[in-house]
Protein backbone atom coordinates (compact mmCIF):
# COMPACT_ATOMS: atom_id res chain seq x y z
CA UNK A 1 0.00 0.00 0.00
CA UNK A 2 1.40 3.24 -0.80
CA UNK A 3 4.74 1.67 -1.65
CA UNK A 4 5.64 3.39 -5.33
CA UNK A 5 4.11 6.74 -3.93
CA UNK A 6 6.03 7.18 -0.53
CA UNK A 7 8.88 6.44 -2.42
CA UNK A 8 8.33 9.21 -5.09
CA UNK A 9 7.80 11.07 -2.23
CA UNK A 10 10.61 10.64 0.32
CA UNK A 11 12.81 11.21 -2.74
CA UNK A 12 11.34 14.52 -3.82
CA UNK A 13 11.38 15.75 0.10
CA UNK A 14 15.48 14.45 0.69
CA UNK A 15 16.20 16.60 -2.41
CA UNK A 16 14.05 19.57 -0.84
CA UNK A 17 15.62 19.13 2.63
CA UNK A 18 19.23 18.81 1.70
CA UNK A 19 19.23 22.13 0.37
CA UNK A 20 19.89 25.36 2.76
CA UNK A 21 17.68 27.35 1.25
CA UNK A 22 15.02 26.86 -1.31
CA UNK A 23 14.26 29.54 -4.27
CA UNK A 24 10.49 29.65 -5.73
CA UNK A 25 11.38 27.79 -8.70
CA UNK A 26 13.07 24.81 -6.39
CA UNK A 27 9.99 24.11 -4.68
CA UNK A 28 7.59 24.46 -7.95
CA UNK A 29 9.85 22.01 -9.84
CA UNK A 30 9.32 19.86 -6.10
CA UNK A 31 5.91 20.11 -6.40
CA UNK A 32 5.48 18.99 -9.69
CA UNK A 33 7.01 16.03 -9.22
CA UNK A 34 4.64 15.56 -6.48
CA UNK A 35 1.76 15.98 -8.66
CA UNK A 36 3.48 13.38 -11.27
CA UNK A 37 3.21 11.11 -7.85
CA UNK A 38 -0.42 11.41 -6.92
CA UNK A 39 -1.50 11.06 -10.22
CA UNK A 40 0.63 7.69 -10.75
CA UNK A 41 -1.15 6.73 -7.66
CA UNK A 42 -4.30 7.15 -8.77
CA UNK A 43 -5.41 10.39 -7.31
CA UNK A 44 -8.42 11.93 -8.70
CA UNK A 45 -7.60 14.87 -11.01
CA UNK A 46 -9.54 17.63 -9.91
CA UNK A 47 -8.41 16.21 -6.29
CA UNK A 48 -4.89 16.28 -7.01
CA UNK A 49 -5.40 19.85 -8.77
CA UNK A 50 -7.14 21.34 -5.96
CA UNK A 51 -4.22 20.28 -3.60
CA UNK A 52 -1.20 20.95 -5.39
CA UNK A 53 -2.96 24.49 -5.32
CA UNK A 54 -3.61 24.92 -1.78
CA UNK A 55 0.13 23.59 -1.20
CA UNK A 56 1.67 25.74 -4.01
CA UNK A 57 0.02 28.96 -2.07
CA UNK A 58 1.68 28.12 1.01
CA UNK A 59 4.76 26.24 -0.16
CA UNK A 60 6.28 29.82 -2.21
CA UNK A 61 5.23 32.00 0.72
CA UNK A 62 7.61 33.52 3.23
CA UNK A 63 6.60 30.70 5.64
CA UNK A 64 8.86 28.63 3.55
CA UNK A 65 11.56 30.69 1.54
CA UNK A 66 12.53 32.44 4.45
CA UNK A 67 12.46 29.93 6.80
CA UNK A 68 15.86 28.25 8.88
CA UNK A 69 14.89 24.29 7.48
CA UNK A 70 12.76 25.25 4.60
CA UNK A 71 12.78 21.51 3.11
CA UNK A 72 11.20 20.60 6.42
CA UNK A 73 8.63 23.09 6.35
CA UNK A 74 7.29 21.66 2.55
CA UNK A 75 7.09 17.98 4.10
CA UNK A 76 4.86 20.11 6.92
CA UNK A 77 2.61 21.98 4.61
CA UNK A 78 2.22 18.57 2.12
CA UNK A 79 1.27 16.26 5.48
CA UNK A 80 -1.19 18.87 6.31
CA UNK A 81 -2.75 19.02 3.24
CA UNK A 82 -2.81 15.49 2.85
CA UNK A 83 -4.88 14.49 6.12
CA UNK A 84 -7.51 17.89 5.52
CA UNK A 85 -7.92 15.71 2.29
CA UNK A 86 -8.53 12.92 4.02
CA UNK A 87 -11.24 14.45 6.48
CA UNK A 88 -9.04 16.47 8.93
CA UNK A 89 -9.76 13.74 12.18
CA UNK A 90 -10.91 10.36 12.94
CA UNK A 91 -14.32 10.58 12.42
CA UNK A 92 -16.44 8.40 15.11
CA UNK A 93 -19.45 6.12 14.71
CA UNK A 94 -22.70 7.59 15.95
CA UNK A 95 -23.86 5.06 18.17
CA UNK A 96 -26.09 7.54 20.04
CA UNK A 97 -29.35 5.49 20.12
CA UNK A 98 -30.40 2.04 21.41
CA UNK A 99 -30.15 -0.02 19.25
CA UNK A 100 -28.04 1.79 17.14
CA UNK A 101 -28.63 0.76 13.22
CA UNK A 102 -25.56 0.40 10.73
CA UNK A 103 -26.05 -0.48 7.53
CA UNK A 104 -23.46 -1.36 5.06
CA UNK A 105 -23.89 -1.11 1.15
CA UNK A 106 -21.73 -1.31 -1.86
CA UNK A 107 -21.30 -3.33 -4.74
CA UNK A 108 -20.81 -7.07 -4.76
CA UNK A 109 -17.10 -7.96 -3.92
CA UNK A 110 -16.73 -5.55 -2.48
CA UNK A 111 -16.37 -7.12 0.92
CA UNK A 112 -19.56 -6.03 2.64
CA UNK A 113 -20.47 -9.40 4.43
CA UNK A 114 -16.86 -9.47 6.20
CA UNK A 115 -16.99 -5.81 7.07
CA UNK A 116 -20.38 -6.63 9.03
CA UNK A 117 -19.05 -9.39 10.52
CA UNK A 118 -15.19 -7.20 11.00
CA UNK A 119 -17.43 -4.10 12.27
CA UNK A 120 -19.50 -6.21 14.96
CA UNK A 121 -15.97 -7.82 16.22
CA UNK A 122 -14.91 -4.19 16.77
CA UNK A 123 -17.46 -3.20 18.14
CA UNK A 124 -18.14 -6.02 20.88
CA UNK A 125 -14.53 -4.93 22.27
CA UNK A 126 -15.21 -1.48 22.93
CA UNK A 127 -18.05 -3.27 24.99
CA UNK A 128 -21.14 -2.99 22.62
CA UNK A 129 -23.84 -5.80 22.11
CA UNK A 130 -24.37 -6.07 18.40
CA UNK A 131 -26.23 -8.21 16.62
CA UNK A 132 -25.87 -9.17 12.77
CA UNK A 133 -28.69 -8.92 10.09
CA UNK A 134 -28.36 -10.91 6.87
CA UNK A 135 -30.61 -9.06 4.31
CA UNK A 136 -28.51 -9.91 1.39
CA UNK A 137 -30.94 -13.00 0.02
CA UNK A 138 -30.05 -12.72 -3.57
CA UNK A 139 -25.94 -13.60 -3.42
CA UNK A 140 -25.67 -17.39 -3.42
CA UNK A 141 -24.47 -18.37 0.40
CA UNK A 142 -24.29 -14.33 1.58
CA UNK A 143 -26.60 -15.43 4.41
CA UNK A 144 -24.68 -19.04 5.57
CA UNK A 145 -21.40 -16.78 4.93
CA UNK A 146 -22.94 -14.57 7.91
CA UNK A 147 -23.94 -17.02 9.82
CA UNK A 148 -20.82 -18.88 10.10
CA UNK A 149 -18.97 -15.87 10.75
CA UNK A 150 -21.21 -14.53 13.55
CA UNK A 151 -21.03 -18.10 15.11
CA UNK A 152 -17.70 -18.19 14.95
CA UNK A 153 -17.34 -14.45 16.82
CA UNK A 154 -20.16 -15.54 18.88
CA UNK A 155 -22.12 -13.06 17.86
CA UNK A 156 -26.44 -13.17 16.89
CA UNK A 157 -26.90 -13.44 13.24
CA UNK A 158 -30.58 -12.41 12.28
CA UNK A 159 -32.01 -14.14 9.02
CA UNK A 160 -35.78 -13.67 9.67
CA UNK A 161 -38.28 -15.28 8.17
CA UNK A 162 -38.85 -13.43 4.99
CA UNK A 163 -37.09 -13.75 1.69
CA UNK A 164 -37.84 -10.51 1.49
CA UNK A 165 -34.66 -7.60 2.90
CA UNK A 166 -37.06 -4.65 3.67
CA UNK A 167 -38.86 -7.53 5.97
CA UNK A 168 -35.79 -8.72 7.29
CA UNK A 169 -34.00 -6.04 8.41
CA UNK A 170 -37.00 -4.37 10.43
CA UNK A 171 -36.96 -7.81 12.13
CA UNK A 172 -33.97 -7.71 12.80
CA UNK A 173 -33.64 -4.05 14.86
CA UNK A 174 -37.17 -5.65 16.66
CA UNK A 175 -35.13 -8.37 17.79
CA UNK A 176 -31.90 -6.21 18.71
CA UNK A 177 -34.66 -4.31 21.21
CA UNK A 178 -36.41 -7.76 22.53
CA UNK A 179 -32.66 -8.88 23.57
CA UNK A 180 -30.98 -6.01 24.63
CA UNK A 181 -28.56 -5.62 21.68
CA UNK A 182 -27.33 -2.02 21.61
CA UNK A 183 -26.12 -1.86 17.81
CA UNK A 184 -27.90 -3.60 14.63
CA UNK A 185 -25.59 -4.21 11.57
CA UNK A 186 -27.36 -4.70 8.52
CA UNK A 187 -25.53 -6.43 5.48
CA UNK A 188 -27.22 -5.53 2.07
CA UNK A 189 -27.44 -7.08 -0.78
CA UNK A 190 -24.91 -5.69 -3.55
CA UNK A 191 -25.32 -5.93 -7.21
CA UNK A 192 -22.69 -6.11 -10.02
CA UNK A 193 -23.32 -2.69 -11.39
CA UNK A 194 -25.79 -0.27 -9.87
CA UNK A 195 -29.21 -0.15 -10.94
CA UNK A 196 -32.15 1.33 -9.80
CA UNK A 197 -33.75 -2.02 -8.41
CA UNK A 198 -31.21 -2.32 -5.90
CA UNK A 199 -31.17 1.15 -4.89
CA UNK A 200 -35.30 1.59 -4.30
CA UNK A 201 -34.39 -1.27 -2.30
CA UNK A 202 -31.67 0.44 -0.33
CA UNK A 203 -34.25 3.64 -0.13
CA UNK A 204 -36.71 1.30 1.03
CA UNK A 205 -34.60 -0.53 3.81
CA UNK A 206 -33.36 3.19 4.62
CA UNK A 207 -37.21 4.52 5.36
CA UNK A 208 -37.81 1.44 7.25
CA UNK A 209 -35.08 1.43 9.72
CA UNK A 210 -34.00 4.81 9.86
CA UNK A 211 -30.22 4.05 10.50
CA UNK A 212 -28.11 6.23 12.49
CA UNK A 213 -25.19 5.14 9.78
CA UNK A 214 -25.09 4.63 6.31
CA UNK A 215 -21.74 2.85 5.54
CA UNK A 216 -20.62 2.77 1.93
CA UNK A 217 -18.14 -0.54 1.70
CA UNK A 218 -15.53 0.43 -1.10
CA UNK A 219 -12.82 -1.97 -2.92
CA UNK A 220 -9.41 0.01 -2.61
CA UNK A 221 -7.85 -2.16 -5.19
CA UNK A 222 -10.54 -1.02 -7.68
CA UNK A 223 -9.08 2.93 -7.18
CA UNK A 224 -10.86 5.41 -8.87
CA UNK A 225 -13.70 3.12 -9.81
CA UNK A 226 -14.64 3.31 -6.12
CA UNK A 227 -14.57 6.83 -6.09
CA UNK A 228 -16.75 6.97 -9.00
CA UNK A 229 -19.21 4.37 -7.82
CA UNK A 230 -19.20 5.93 -3.83
CA UNK A 231 -20.47 9.88 -5.67
CA UNK A 232 -23.11 7.74 -7.34
CA UNK A 233 -24.50 5.84 -3.76
CA UNK A 234 -24.30 9.17 -2.17
CA UNK A 235 -26.07 11.28 -4.82
CA UNK A 236 -28.86 8.25 -4.67
CA UNK A 237 -29.20 7.28 -0.54
CA UNK A 238 -26.32 9.62 0.98
CA UNK A 239 -24.20 7.84 3.48
CA UNK A 240 -22.58 8.86 6.61
CA UNK A 241 -19.32 7.09 5.89
CA UNK A 242 -16.65 4.93 4.30
CA UNK A 243 -14.98 1.50 4.92
CA UNK A 244 -12.44 1.32 2.15
CA UNK A 245 -11.38 -2.61 2.09
CA UNK A 246 -7.89 -4.21 0.72
CA UNK A 247 -5.63 -1.40 1.58
CA UNK A 248 -3.34 -4.32 2.61
CA UNK A 249 -3.32 -4.93 -1.31
CA UNK A 250 -1.52 -3.98 -4.64
CA UNK A 251 -3.62 -0.70 -3.95
CA UNK A 252 -2.07 2.63 -5.06
CA UNK A 253 -3.79 4.71 -2.34
CA UNK A 254 -5.98 7.07 -5.11
CA UNK A 255 -9.70 6.23 -3.24
CA UNK A 256 -7.55 6.78 0.07
CA UNK A 257 -6.76 10.05 -0.99
CA UNK A 258 -9.97 11.11 -3.12
CA UNK A 259 -12.84 9.59 -1.24
CA UNK A 260 -13.67 12.28 1.05
CA UNK A 261 -12.85 15.10 -1.27
CA UNK A 262 -15.23 14.09 -3.52
CA UNK A 263 -18.23 12.79 -1.30
CA UNK A 264 -17.82 14.92 1.27
CA UNK A 265 -17.85 11.73 3.27
CA UNK A 266 -15.01 10.54 5.74
CA UNK A 267 -13.67 6.97 5.80
CA UNK A 268 -14.28 5.49 9.42
CA UNK A 269 -12.88 2.39 8.79
CA UNK A 270 -9.93 0.17 6.74
CA UNK A 271 -9.66 -3.65 6.38
CA UNK A 272 -5.59 -4.24 6.40
CA UNK A 273 -5.99 -8.20 6.14
CA UNK A 274 -7.99 -11.16 5.73
CA UNK A 275 -8.26 -12.03 9.49
CA UNK A 276 -11.59 -11.12 11.54
CA UNK A 277 -9.49 -8.78 13.65
CA UNK A 278 -8.14 -6.75 10.47
CA UNK A 279 -10.43 -3.76 10.59
CA UNK A 280 -8.91 -0.68 11.77
CA UNK A 281 -10.07 2.53 12.64
CA UNK A 282 -8.85 5.10 9.70
CA UNK A 283 -6.53 8.22 11.40
CA UNK A 284 -5.87 11.14 8.28
CA UNK A 285 -3.47 12.39 10.19
CA UNK A 286 -1.52 8.45 10.80
CA UNK A 287 -2.41 7.58 6.85
CA UNK A 288 -0.43 11.04 5.70
CA UNK A 289 2.82 10.44 7.96
CA UNK A 290 2.65 7.00 6.81
CA UNK A 291 2.42 8.40 3.04
CA UNK A 292 5.15 10.19 3.59
CA UNK A 293 7.18 7.61 4.99
CA UNK A 294 7.13 8.48 8.44
CA UNK A 295 5.39 5.63 9.99
CA UNK A 296 2.69 5.30 12.12
CA UNK A 297 3.60 4.06 15.92
CA UNK A 298 -0.03 4.74 17.73
CA UNK A 299 -1.77 2.31 15.26
CA UNK A 300 1.03 -0.56 15.62
CA UNK A 301 1.19 0.26 19.50
CA UNK A 302 -2.83 0.08 20.11
CA UNK A 303 -2.34 -2.92 17.89
CA UNK A 304 -0.21 -4.69 20.37
CA UNK A 305 -1.54 -3.32 23.50
CA UNK A 306 -5.22 -5.28 22.67
CA UNK A 307 -3.57 -8.16 20.65
CA UNK A 308 -0.74 -9.28 22.92
CA UNK A 309 -0.37 -10.88 26.48
CA UNK A 310 0.59 -8.46 28.57
CA UNK A 311 1.83 -10.64 31.45
CA UNK A 312 4.39 -12.30 28.64
CA UNK A 313 5.78 -9.42 27.89
CA UNK A 314 6.35 -8.48 31.66
CA UNK A 315 8.25 -12.24 31.71
CA UNK A 316 10.07 -11.09 29.39
CA UNK A 317 11.78 -7.70 30.60
CA UNK A 318 12.07 -9.62 33.67
CA UNK A 319 14.43 -12.54 32.17
CA UNK A 320 16.19 -10.12 30.26
CA UNK A 321 16.98 -8.04 33.67
CA UNK A 322 18.21 -11.29 35.27
CA UNK A 323 19.83 -12.40 31.90
CA UNK A 324 17.72 -15.54 31.69
CA UNK A 325 16.27 -15.26 28.02
CA UNK A 326 15.46 -18.69 26.64
CA UNK A 327 14.76 -20.28 23.55
CA UNK A 328 11.23 -20.25 24.70
CA UNK A 329 10.82 -16.61 25.50
CA UNK A 330 12.07 -15.78 21.73
CA UNK A 331 9.46 -18.51 21.05
CA UNK A 332 6.79 -17.05 22.89
CA UNK A 333 7.96 -13.56 21.61
CA UNK A 334 7.58 -14.73 17.93
CA UNK A 335 3.99 -15.87 18.47
CA UNK A 336 3.23 -12.68 20.14
CA UNK A 337 4.74 -10.84 17.32
CA UNK A 338 2.43 -12.72 14.71
CA UNK A 339 -0.58 -11.39 16.03
CA UNK A 340 0.26 -8.24 14.54
CA UNK A 341 0.64 -9.38 11.18
CA UNK A 342 3.08 -9.77 8.58
CA UNK A 343 6.82 -8.44 9.03
CA UNK A 344 6.30 -6.57 6.11
CA UNK A 345 3.02 -4.69 7.66
CA UNK A 346 4.10 -3.95 11.04
CA UNK A 347 7.58 -2.56 8.87
CA UNK A 348 5.46 -0.45 7.18
CA UNK A 349 4.44 1.51 10.30
CA UNK A 350 7.74 2.50 11.38
CA UNK A 351 9.63 5.64 10.53
CA UNK A 352 12.32 5.53 7.72
CA UNK A 353 10.79 1.97 6.58
CA UNK A 354 12.07 1.98 3.12
CA UNK A 355 15.83 2.63 4.87
CA UNK A 356 14.98 -0.05 7.01
CA UNK A 357 13.81 -2.61 4.17
CA UNK A 358 17.12 -2.57 2.98
CA UNK A 359 18.65 -3.64 6.08
CA UNK A 360 15.74 -5.97 7.59
CA UNK A 361 15.60 -9.42 6.16
CA UNK A 362 11.38 -9.42 6.18
CA UNK A 363 11.23 -13.00 4.42
CA UNK A 364 8.23 -14.68 6.17
CA UNK A 365 9.04 -18.06 4.94
CA UNK A 366 12.17 -17.45 7.28
CA UNK A 367 10.08 -16.62 9.96
CA UNK A 368 8.00 -19.55 9.54
CA UNK A 369 10.73 -22.04 9.24
CA UNK A 370 12.35 -20.76 12.63
CA UNK A 371 9.08 -21.16 14.60
CA UNK A 372 8.84 -24.74 13.36
CA UNK A 373 12.73 -25.24 14.38
CA UNK A 374 11.12 -23.48 18.18
CA UNK A 375 8.38 -25.52 18.32
CA UNK A 376 10.04 -28.88 17.45
CA UNK A 377 12.04 -29.06 20.33
CA UNK A 378 10.64 -29.78 23.81
CA UNK A 379 10.78 -27.58 26.59
CA UNK A 380 13.80 -28.38 28.14
CA UNK A 381 15.92 -28.04 25.23
CA UNK A 382 14.30 -24.42 25.35
CA UNK A 383 15.23 -23.87 28.57
CA UNK A 384 18.59 -25.55 28.32
CA UNK A 385 19.96 -25.16 24.55
CA UNK A 386 23.20 -26.19 25.88
CA UNK A 387 21.73 -29.85 26.10
CA UNK A 388 21.45 -30.19 22.07
CA UNK A 389 23.61 -32.37 20.32
CA UNK A 390 23.81 -33.63 16.76
CA UNK A 391 21.24 -36.02 17.34
CA UNK A 392 19.00 -33.67 19.02
CA UNK A 393 19.32 -31.47 16.13
CA UNK A 394 18.47 -34.17 13.67
CA UNK A 395 14.93 -34.69 15.60
CA UNK A 396 14.50 -31.40 15.34
CA UNK A 397 15.28 -30.77 12.22
CA UNK A 398 13.07 -33.90 10.76
CA UNK A 399 10.26 -32.73 13.33
CA UNK A 400 10.09 -29.02 11.50
CA UNK A 401 10.69 -30.07 8.14
CA UNK A 402 14.01 -28.36 8.09
CA UNK A 403 17.86 -28.75 7.42
CA UNK A 404 20.19 -29.33 10.78
CA UNK A 405 21.83 -26.18 9.33
CA UNK A 406 18.80 -24.39 9.76
CA UNK A 407 18.76 -25.54 13.52
CA UNK A 408 22.11 -24.31 13.96
CA UNK A 409 21.30 -21.01 12.29
CA UNK A 410 18.65 -20.11 15.06
CA UNK A 411 20.72 -21.74 17.38
CA UNK A 412 23.37 -19.30 16.61
CA UNK A 413 21.45 -16.52 16.29
CA UNK A 414 19.85 -17.23 19.80
CA UNK A 415 23.81 -17.16 21.08
CA UNK A 416 24.13 -13.84 19.80
CA UNK A 417 21.01 -12.13 20.67
CA UNK A 418 21.95 -13.24 24.27
CA UNK A 419 25.47 -11.54 24.00
CA UNK A 420 23.71 -8.33 22.75
CA UNK A 421 20.64 -7.99 25.34
CA UNK A 422 23.64 -8.54 27.85
CA UNK A 423 25.53 -5.57 26.67
CA UNK A 424 22.05 -3.28 25.90
CA UNK A 425 20.62 -4.11 29.46
CA UNK A 426 23.98 -3.44 31.25
CA UNK A 427 24.51 -0.47 29.25
CA UNK A 428 20.99 1.00 29.60
CA UNK A 429 20.02 -0.12 33.39
CA UNK A 430 18.07 -3.40 32.46
CA UNK A 431 16.17 -1.78 29.83
CA UNK A 432 17.21 -4.07 26.57
CA UNK A 433 15.87 -4.12 23.00
CA UNK A 434 13.43 -7.06 21.87
CA UNK A 435 15.04 -9.44 20.69
CA UNK A 436 13.54 -9.62 17.56
CA UNK A 437 15.64 -6.87 16.93
CA UNK A 438 18.81 -8.60 17.85
CA UNK A 439 18.30 -11.81 15.90
CA UNK A 440 17.61 -9.23 12.48
CA UNK A 441 14.53 -10.96 11.74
Amino acid sequence: MFDSLTDRLTSVFSRLKGKGKLSADDVKAGLREIRLALLEADVNYKVVKDLMARVQERAVGEEVLESLTPGQQVVKIVRDELTSLMGGQNAALNLSHHPAVIMLVGLQGSGKTTSAAKLALHLQKGGHKPVLVAADVYRPAAIAQLQTLGDNLEIPVVTGDSSHPLQIASAGVDWAKENLRDVVIIDTAGRLHIDEAMMGELKQIKAAVDPDEILFVADAMTGQEAVNIARTFNDEITFSGVILTKLDGDARGGAALSVNHVTGKSIKFVGMGEKIADLQPFYPERMADRILGMGDVLTLIEQAETQMDKKKAEQLARHIKKNQFTLQDFLEQLEEMRKLGPLSGILDKLPLKKKMKGNVDVDEQELTKTLAVLRSMTIAERLNPSIIGGSRKKRIARGSGTKVRDVNRVLSRFKDSKKAIKALSSRRGGKGRSPIDMLGM
